[in-house]
Protein backbone atom coordinates (compact mmCIF):
# COMPACT_ATOMS: atom_id res chain seq x y z
CA UNK A 1 0.00 0.00 0.00
CA UNK A 2 1.61 3.53 -0.92
CA UNK A 3 1.56 6.25 0.78
CA UNK A 4 2.63 9.57 -0.26
CA UNK A 5 2.98 11.45 2.65
CA UNK A 6 5.40 9.11 4.44
CA UNK A 7 5.52 9.86 8.03
CA UNK A 8 9.13 11.06 9.53
CA UNK A 9 10.49 8.94 11.60
CA UNK A 10 13.04 10.39 14.17
CA UNK A 11 15.14 8.08 16.64
CA UNK A 12 18.22 8.91 18.86
CA UNK A 13 21.56 7.53 17.53
CA UNK A 14 23.75 6.65 21.11
CA UNK A 15 26.33 4.78 21.50
CA UNK A 16 24.77 1.96 23.44
CA UNK A 17 22.06 1.78 20.83
CA UNK A 18 24.31 1.67 18.46
CA UNK A 19 26.66 -1.65 20.07
CA UNK A 20 23.52 -3.33 21.47
CA UNK A 21 22.41 -3.18 17.56
CA UNK A 22 25.63 -4.18 16.45
CA UNK A 23 26.15 -7.34 18.57
CA UNK A 24 22.80 -8.24 17.49
CA UNK A 25 23.85 -7.89 13.98
CA UNK A 26 27.14 -9.77 14.83
CA UNK A 27 25.31 -12.56 16.40
CA UNK A 28 22.35 -13.07 13.73
CA UNK A 29 23.40 -16.31 13.09
CA UNK A 30 23.80 -17.81 16.33
CA UNK A 31 20.60 -15.86 17.58
CA UNK A 32 18.54 -17.73 14.89
CA UNK A 33 20.39 -20.90 15.68
CA UNK A 34 19.30 -19.88 19.59
CA UNK A 35 15.76 -19.28 19.16
CA UNK A 36 14.99 -22.59 16.79
CA UNK A 37 16.71 -24.62 19.45
CA UNK A 38 13.96 -22.78 22.15
CA UNK A 39 11.15 -23.79 19.75
CA UNK A 40 12.12 -27.24 19.73
CA UNK A 41 11.65 -27.30 23.66
CA UNK A 42 8.87 -24.75 24.20
CA UNK A 43 5.39 -24.08 21.47
CA UNK A 44 4.92 -20.74 20.46
CA UNK A 45 1.52 -18.84 21.74
CA UNK A 46 -0.30 -18.87 18.27
CA UNK A 47 0.03 -15.15 17.75
CA UNK A 48 1.04 -12.06 20.22
CA UNK A 49 1.69 -8.44 20.30
CA UNK A 50 4.67 -6.94 22.23
CA UNK A 51 4.94 -3.07 23.23
CA UNK A 52 8.77 -1.96 22.85
CA UNK A 53 10.39 0.61 24.15
CA UNK A 54 13.35 2.11 23.11
CA UNK A 55 15.07 4.88 25.13
CA UNK A 56 18.42 5.12 23.61
CA UNK A 57 20.74 2.96 26.40
CA UNK A 58 18.31 -0.35 26.19
CA UNK A 59 15.62 -1.72 24.08
CA UNK A 60 13.37 -3.67 26.43
CA UNK A 61 9.78 -5.15 26.17
CA UNK A 62 7.12 -3.56 28.68
CA UNK A 63 4.04 -5.50 27.45
CA UNK A 64 2.83 -8.71 25.76
CA UNK A 65 -0.36 -9.27 24.34
CA UNK A 66 -1.71 -12.30 24.06
CA UNK A 67 -4.94 -11.50 22.36
CA UNK A 68 -3.21 -8.77 19.80
CA UNK A 69 -6.08 -6.94 18.65
CA UNK A 70 -4.59 -4.89 16.03
CA UNK A 71 -3.73 -6.32 13.03
CA UNK A 72 -5.74 -3.83 10.60
CA UNK A 73 -2.88 -1.84 11.27
CA UNK A 74 -0.11 -3.46 10.05
CA UNK A 75 0.70 -2.20 6.53
CA UNK A 76 -0.51 -4.05 3.42
CA UNK A 77 3.04 -5.26 2.36
CA UNK A 78 3.77 -7.44 5.37
CA UNK A 79 0.38 -9.46 4.65
CA UNK A 80 2.30 -12.30 2.86
CA UNK A 81 4.44 -12.72 5.51
CA UNK A 82 1.25 -13.01 8.15
CA UNK A 83 -0.67 -16.11 5.91
CA UNK A 84 2.48 -17.81 5.84
CA UNK A 85 2.94 -17.87 9.35
CA UNK A 86 -0.55 -18.52 9.87
CA UNK A 87 0.09 -21.40 7.84
CA UNK A 88 2.62 -22.65 9.95
CA UNK A 89 0.57 -22.16 13.24
CA UNK A 90 -2.36 -23.87 11.45
CA UNK A 91 -0.04 -27.06 10.78
CA UNK A 92 0.91 -27.25 13.96
CA UNK A 93 -2.46 -27.00 15.32
CA UNK A 94 -4.82 -28.82 13.44
CA UNK A 95 -3.18 -30.23 9.66
CA UNK A 96 -6.24 -31.39 8.79
CA UNK A 97 -7.87 -28.19 9.59
CA UNK A 98 -11.18 -26.99 6.96
CA UNK A 99 -13.15 -24.62 9.57
CA UNK A 100 -11.71 -22.08 12.11
CA UNK A 101 -14.05 -20.45 14.03
CA UNK A 102 -12.64 -17.13 15.39
CA UNK A 103 -14.41 -15.87 18.59
CA UNK A 104 -13.93 -12.16 18.94
CA UNK A 105 -14.13 -9.24 22.26
CA UNK A 106 -17.82 -9.27 23.16
CA UNK A 107 -18.33 -5.43 21.86
CA UNK A 108 -19.18 -5.21 18.28
CA UNK A 109 -19.18 -1.24 18.20
CA UNK A 110 -15.70 -0.13 17.96
CA UNK A 111 -15.11 0.24 14.47
CA UNK A 112 -11.44 -0.24 14.65
CA UNK A 113 -11.36 -3.56 16.47
CA UNK A 114 -13.55 -4.86 14.08
CA UNK A 115 -11.90 -4.03 11.34
CA UNK A 116 -8.78 -5.92 12.94
CA UNK A 117 -11.22 -8.76 13.22
CA UNK A 118 -11.74 -8.65 9.34
CA UNK A 119 -8.05 -8.38 8.12
CA UNK A 120 -7.78 -11.50 10.87
CA UNK A 121 -10.39 -13.17 9.13
CA UNK A 122 -9.06 -12.10 5.53
CA UNK A 123 -5.68 -13.59 6.52
CA UNK A 124 -6.65 -16.73 7.78
CA UNK A 125 -9.14 -17.57 5.07
CA UNK A 126 -5.85 -16.52 2.95
CA UNK A 127 -4.52 -19.96 4.31
CA UNK A 128 -7.17 -21.90 2.96
CA UNK A 129 -9.94 -22.36 5.98
CA UNK A 130 -13.02 -21.56 6.36
CA UNK A 131 -13.85 -18.33 8.95
CA UNK A 132 -16.55 -17.81 10.96
CA UNK A 133 -17.19 -15.52 13.69
CA UNK A 134 -19.10 -17.02 16.87
CA UNK A 135 -19.87 -14.11 19.18
CA UNK A 136 -20.15 -14.84 23.49
CA UNK A 137 -22.24 -11.57 23.60
CA UNK A 138 -25.83 -11.92 24.94
CA UNK A 139 -26.74 -9.42 22.48
CA UNK A 140 -25.79 -11.30 19.63
CA UNK A 141 -29.13 -13.65 19.25
CA UNK A 142 -28.75 -14.53 15.26
CA UNK A 143 -25.98 -13.80 12.39
CA UNK A 144 -25.86 -9.94 12.03
CA UNK A 145 -23.79 -8.23 9.02
CA UNK A 146 -22.38 -5.49 10.47
CA UNK A 147 -20.68 -2.74 7.45
CA UNK A 148 -17.07 -1.53 8.11
CA UNK A 149 -15.59 1.52 6.74
CA UNK A 150 -13.95 0.75 2.45
CA UNK A 151 -17.20 -1.41 1.86
CA UNK A 152 -16.29 -4.33 3.79
CA UNK A 153 -18.42 -6.15 5.90
CA UNK A 154 -18.30 -8.77 8.83
CA UNK A 155 -21.09 -11.46 9.66
CA UNK A 156 -21.22 -12.06 13.59
CA UNK A 157 -22.91 -15.16 14.68
CA UNK A 158 -24.43 -16.25 18.29
CA UNK A 159 -21.83 -19.05 19.70
CA UNK A 160 -23.39 -22.38 20.08
CA UNK A 161 -22.43 -25.77 22.02
CA UNK A 162 -23.31 -29.31 21.20
CA UNK A 163 -22.16 -32.68 22.12
CA UNK A 164 -19.03 -30.99 24.00
CA UNK A 165 -18.16 -28.48 20.76
CA UNK A 166 -18.68 -24.98 20.38
CA UNK A 167 -19.43 -23.50 16.82
CA UNK A 168 -22.13 -21.55 15.05
CA UNK A 169 -25.02 -22.85 13.13
CA UNK A 170 -24.29 -25.50 10.70
CA UNK A 171 -20.26 -25.12 11.47
CA UNK A 172 -18.28 -27.21 13.49
CA UNK A 173 -14.84 -26.27 13.32
CA UNK A 174 -11.70 -27.95 13.62
CA UNK A 175 -9.66 -25.09 15.54
CA UNK A 176 -11.16 -22.29 17.47
CA UNK A 177 -8.78 -19.28 17.83
CA UNK A 178 -9.90 -17.00 20.78
CA UNK A 179 -9.45 -12.82 19.73
CA UNK A 180 -11.25 -11.97 23.68
CA UNK A 181 -8.75 -11.37 26.35
CA UNK A 182 -11.30 -13.35 29.07
CA UNK A 183 -11.22 -10.00 31.01
CA UNK A 184 -14.45 -11.10 32.10
CA UNK A 185 -13.71 -14.12 33.34
CA UNK A 186 -13.72 -17.74 31.46
CA UNK A 187 -17.20 -18.97 30.12
CA UNK A 188 -18.17 -22.29 30.85
CA UNK A 189 -19.19 -22.50 27.23
CA UNK A 190 -15.29 -22.90 26.25
CA UNK A 191 -14.40 -25.51 28.53
CA UNK A 192 -13.67 -28.81 28.47
CA UNK A 193 -13.72 -29.26 24.34
CA UNK A 194 -14.10 -32.27 23.07
CA UNK A 195 -11.41 -32.77 20.43
CA UNK A 196 -11.07 -29.13 19.89
CA UNK A 197 -8.41 -27.11 19.74
CA UNK A 198 -8.77 -23.82 20.98
CA UNK A 199 -5.76 -21.41 21.28
CA UNK A 200 -4.55 -19.20 22.87
CA UNK A 201 -5.70 -21.32 26.13
CA UNK A 202 -8.02 -20.44 28.30
CA UNK A 203 -5.67 -19.25 31.10
CA UNK A 204 -4.02 -16.91 28.57
CA UNK A 205 -7.23 -14.75 29.51
CA UNK A 206 -6.85 -11.99 31.86
CA UNK A 207 -8.93 -13.88 34.27
CA UNK A 208 -5.87 -16.36 34.66
CA UNK A 209 -2.95 -14.09 33.53
CA UNK A 210 -0.52 -12.28 35.92
CA UNK A 211 2.00 -9.65 34.21
CA UNK A 212 4.11 -10.46 36.75
CA UNK A 213 4.27 -13.91 36.19
CA UNK A 214 4.96 -13.13 31.91
CA UNK A 215 7.87 -10.87 33.59
CA UNK A 216 9.56 -13.67 35.67
CA UNK A 217 9.89 -15.96 32.91
CA UNK A 218 11.15 -12.64 30.75
CA UNK A 219 13.76 -12.37 33.41
CA UNK A 220 15.11 -16.16 32.29
CA UNK A 221 14.96 -15.71 28.95
CA UNK A 222 16.79 -12.48 29.21
CA UNK A 223 19.76 -13.71 31.30
CA UNK A 224 19.61 -16.76 28.68
CA UNK A 225 20.10 -14.48 25.83
CA UNK A 226 22.28 -11.90 27.69
CA UNK A 227 25.29 -15.05 27.90
CA UNK A 228 24.45 -15.64 24.46
CA UNK A 229 25.70 -12.01 23.14
CA UNK A 230 27.32 -11.36 26.32
CA UNK A 231 25.87 -8.15 27.28
CA UNK A 232 24.24 -6.77 30.61
CA UNK A 233 20.59 -8.52 30.29
CA UNK A 234 19.39 -5.26 32.14
CA UNK A 235 19.87 -3.50 28.36
CA UNK A 236 16.29 -5.64 26.91
CA UNK A 237 14.85 -6.46 30.33
CA UNK A 238 13.01 -3.80 32.69
CA UNK A 239 13.02 -4.83 36.59
CA UNK A 240 9.99 -4.94 38.65
CA UNK A 241 8.08 -5.86 41.81
CA UNK A 242 4.30 -7.06 42.47
CA UNK A 243 2.11 -6.17 45.11
CA UNK A 244 -1.12 -7.97 45.69
CA UNK A 245 -3.78 -7.18 47.94
CA UNK A 246 -4.21 -3.73 47.08
CA UNK A 247 -7.49 -1.90 47.11
CA UNK A 248 -7.17 1.53 46.11
CA UNK A 249 -10.03 3.28 46.96
CA UNK A 250 -9.71 1.61 51.00
CA UNK A 251 -6.43 2.54 50.53
CA UNK A 252 -5.21 -0.64 51.30
CA UNK A 253 -1.56 -1.93 50.37
CA UNK A 254 0.40 1.63 49.84
CA UNK A 255 2.73 0.78 51.90
CA UNK A 256 3.35 -1.93 50.05
CA UNK A 257 3.24 -0.18 46.80
CA UNK A 258 5.49 2.36 48.00
CA UNK A 259 8.37 -0.25 49.07
CA UNK A 260 8.24 -1.74 45.90
CA UNK A 261 8.47 1.63 44.39
CA UNK A 262 11.89 2.17 46.21
CA UNK A 263 12.95 -1.16 45.32
CA UNK A 264 13.10 -0.65 41.67
CA UNK A 265 14.27 2.78 41.78
CA UNK A 266 16.90 1.72 43.76
CA UNK A 267 18.01 -1.06 41.48
CA UNK A 268 17.62 1.19 38.01
CA UNK A 269 19.36 3.94 39.84
CA UNK A 270 22.27 1.51 40.50
CA UNK A 271 22.13 0.51 36.74
CA UNK A 272 21.90 3.93 35.43
CA UNK A 273 25.59 4.73 36.79
CA UNK A 274 27.09 1.83 36.04
CA UNK A 275 26.24 2.43 32.42
CA UNK A 276 26.37 6.43 32.67
CA UNK A 277 22.98 6.95 32.49
CA UNK A 278 21.86 11.11 33.48
CA UNK A 279 18.57 10.59 33.48
CA UNK A 280 16.41 10.34 36.53
CA UNK A 281 14.55 6.90 36.86
CA UNK A 282 10.98 6.33 36.90
CA UNK A 283 8.79 3.75 37.28
CA UNK A 284 5.39 2.43 35.65
CA UNK A 285 2.11 1.26 38.35
CA UNK A 286 -0.35 -0.73 36.64
CA UNK A 287 -2.89 -3.07 36.81
CA UNK A 288 -1.13 -6.47 36.62
CA UNK A 289 -4.29 -8.38 34.55
CA UNK A 290 -5.65 -6.04 31.66
CA UNK A 291 -5.20 -4.24 29.10
CA UNK A 292 -6.78 -1.10 27.34
CA UNK A 293 -4.00 0.74 28.60
CA UNK A 294 -6.10 1.46 31.79
CA UNK A 295 -4.95 1.60 35.65
CA UNK A 296 -1.46 2.95 35.16
CA UNK A 297 0.57 5.86 36.50
CA UNK A 298 4.18 7.00 35.98
CA UNK A 299 5.99 7.80 39.73
CA UNK A 300 9.27 9.26 40.26
CA UNK A 301 9.22 8.44 44.11
CA UNK A 302 7.63 6.66 46.45
CA UNK A 303 5.77 9.11 48.36
CA UNK A 304 3.55 9.70 45.27
CA UNK A 305 1.70 6.16 45.98
CA UNK A 306 1.23 7.23 49.48
CA UNK A 307 -0.65 10.56 49.00
CA UNK A 308 -2.93 9.08 45.70
CA UNK A 309 -6.21 11.68 45.67
CA UNK A 310 -9.52 10.43 44.86
CA UNK A 311 -9.51 11.01 41.22
CA UNK A 312 -6.30 8.80 40.92
CA UNK A 313 -7.42 6.59 43.08
CA UNK A 314 -10.50 6.04 40.98
CA UNK A 315 -8.54 5.94 37.73
CA UNK A 316 -6.52 3.23 39.62
CA UNK A 317 -9.01 1.29 40.89
CA UNK A 318 -10.78 -0.69 37.92
CA UNK A 319 -9.62 -2.05 34.84
CA UNK A 320 -11.29 -2.99 31.37
CA UNK A 321 -15.20 -4.83 31.90
CA UNK A 322 -15.27 -2.88 35.15
CA UNK A 323 -13.31 -5.43 37.06
CA UNK A 324 -11.52 -4.47 40.42
CA UNK A 325 -7.26 -4.51 41.01
CA UNK A 326 -5.85 -6.24 43.63
CA UNK A 327 -2.98 -6.88 42.19
CA UNK A 328 -0.59 -4.49 40.61
CA UNK A 329 3.22 -4.48 38.52
CA UNK A 330 5.67 -1.83 39.55
CA UNK A 331 7.63 -1.97 36.58
CA UNK A 332 10.68 0.36 35.59
CA UNK A 333 9.68 2.85 33.09
CA UNK A 334 11.82 2.70 30.03
CA UNK A 335 11.29 6.35 28.21
CA UNK A 336 11.09 6.18 24.46
CA UNK A 337 13.33 8.48 22.21
CA UNK A 338 11.18 7.46 19.07
CA UNK A 339 8.98 10.28 17.61
CA UNK A 340 7.03 10.03 14.06
CA UNK A 341 6.06 13.97 13.65
CA UNK A 342 7.68 15.22 16.60
CA UNK A 343 4.75 13.31 18.50
CA UNK A 344 5.78 10.64 21.15
CA UNK A 345 5.88 7.18 19.41
CA UNK A 346 6.96 2.91 20.25
CA UNK A 347 6.76 0.35 18.59
CA UNK A 348 4.18 -2.66 18.64
CA UNK A 349 5.73 -5.97 17.04
CA UNK A 350 3.42 -8.13 15.82
CA UNK A 351 4.06 -12.04 15.59
CA UNK A 352 2.58 -15.30 14.05
CA UNK A 353 3.09 -18.82 15.64
CA UNK A 354 7.31 -17.70 15.97
CA UNK A 355 7.42 -15.44 13.51
CA UNK A 356 7.60 -11.58 13.15
CA UNK A 357 5.20 -10.33 10.52
CA UNK A 358 5.37 -6.87 11.03
CA UNK A 359 4.25 -3.84 13.18
CA UNK A 360 3.14 -0.27 13.98
CA UNK A 361 4.54 2.56 15.89
CA UNK A 362 1.75 3.62 18.62
CA UNK A 363 2.22 7.29 18.58
CA UNK A 364 0.59 10.15 20.91
CA UNK A 365 0.72 13.65 20.75
CA UNK A 366 -0.50 14.31 24.15
CA UNK A 367 1.90 12.22 26.01
CA UNK A 368 5.60 12.67 26.62
CA UNK A 369 8.45 10.24 26.62
CA UNK A 370 7.94 8.66 30.52
CA UNK A 371 4.21 8.10 30.01
CA UNK A 372 1.55 5.59 28.90
CA UNK A 373 1.10 6.27 25.22
CA UNK A 374 -2.11 3.65 25.08
CA UNK A 375 -4.23 6.51 25.37
CA UNK A 376 -6.49 8.81 24.31
CA UNK A 377 -5.01 10.66 21.52
CA UNK A 378 -2.77 8.09 20.02
CA UNK A 379 -2.62 6.74 16.75
CA UNK A 380 -0.70 4.07 14.34
CA UNK A 381 1.36 4.69 11.72
CA UNK A 382 2.59 1.30 9.90
CA UNK A 383 6.45 0.50 9.99
CA UNK A 384 6.12 0.23 6.32
CA UNK A 385 5.12 3.77 6.34
CA UNK A 386 7.06 5.26 9.38
CA UNK A 387 10.30 4.11 7.23
CA UNK A 388 10.21 4.16 3.30
CA UNK A 389 10.87 0.31 3.22
CA UNK A 390 8.76 -2.55 2.34
CA UNK A 391 10.64 -5.29 3.13
CA UNK A 392 10.85 -7.82 6.11
CA UNK A 393 11.73 -7.49 9.49
CA UNK A 394 13.02 -10.61 9.64
CA UNK A 395 15.99 -9.86 7.04
CA UNK A 396 18.36 -7.47 8.19
CA UNK A 397 21.38 -5.47 6.60
CA UNK A 398 24.37 -7.25 7.96
CA UNK A 399 26.71 -4.74 5.36
CA UNK A 400 24.88 -1.63 6.77
CA UNK A 401 26.56 0.40 9.69
CA UNK A 402 24.91 0.22 12.91
CA UNK A 403 22.17 2.87 13.02
CA UNK A 404 22.52 3.26 9.14
CA UNK A 405 19.70 0.91 7.92
CA UNK A 406 15.99 1.09 8.98
CA UNK A 407 15.87 -2.56 8.39
CA UNK A 408 18.55 -3.59 11.08
CA UNK A 409 16.44 -1.52 13.53
CA UNK A 410 13.21 -3.46 12.78
CA UNK A 411 15.38 -6.68 13.01
CA UNK A 412 16.72 -5.73 16.78
CA UNK A 413 12.79 -4.96 17.23
CA UNK A 414 11.89 -8.37 16.32
CA UNK A 415 14.82 -10.43 18.15
CA UNK A 416 13.51 -8.57 21.42
CA UNK A 417 9.95 -9.07 20.54
CA UNK A 418 10.30 -12.80 19.79
CA UNK A 419 12.26 -12.80 23.32
CA UNK A 420 9.00 -11.93 24.99
CA UNK A 421 7.30 -14.44 22.44
CA UNK A 422 9.45 -17.04 24.24
CA UNK A 423 9.09 -15.77 27.61
CA UNK A 424 4.69 -15.90 27.46
CA UNK A 425 5.21 -19.64 26.01
CA UNK A 426 7.25 -20.86 29.31
CA UNK A 427 4.78 -18.25 31.47
CA UNK A 428 1.72 -20.15 29.22
CA UNK A 429 3.41 -23.68 30.38
CA UNK A 430 3.97 -23.17 34.10
CA UNK A 431 0.40 -21.44 35.14
CA UNK A 432 -1.96 -24.09 33.25
CA UNK A 433 -2.59 -25.33 36.66
CA UNK A 434 -4.18 -21.86 37.63
CA UNK A 435 -7.43 -22.53 35.38
CA UNK A 436 -10.19 -21.34 37.92
CA UNK A 437 -13.18 -23.59 39.08
CA UNK A 438 -16.33 -23.70 36.72
CA UNK A 439 -18.78 -20.47 37.15
CA UNK A 440 -21.89 -21.04 39.40
CA UNK A 441 -25.39 -19.92 39.25
CA UNK A 442 -24.78 -17.90 42.24
CA UNK A 443 -20.94 -16.69 41.95
CA UNK A 444 -19.83 -15.45 38.35
CA UNK A 445 -16.26 -16.85 37.73
CA UNK A 446 -14.72 -12.95 36.73
CA UNK A 447 -10.74 -11.83 36.55
CA UNK A 448 -9.37 -10.04 39.42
Amino acid sequence: MSNPTVPNLATAVSPPLLELERRILDSMPAIERWFRLQWQDHTPPFYGSVDLRNAAFKLAPVDMNLFPGGFNNLSEEMLPCAVQAAQSAIEHLCPEARNLLLIPERHTRNVHYLTNVARLVRILRSTGLEVRIGSLSAEVTQPTTISLPGGDSLTVEPLVRTNGRVGVAGFDPCAVLLNNDLSAGIPDILRDLDDQVLVPPLHAGWAVRRKSHHFAAYDEVADDFGRLLSIDPWLINPYFARCNQVDFHAREGEECLAESVDLVLTRVRAKYKEHGVGAAPFVIVKADAGTYGMGIMTVRDPSEVRDLNRKQRNKMAVVKEGLAVRDVIIQEGVPTVEKVEDAVAEPVVYMVDRYVVGGFYRVNKERGIDENLNAPGMHFVPLAEAQPFAGSCNLPDCKAPPGGSALNRFYSYGVVARLALLAASIELERTAHLLPPRATAAEPALAG
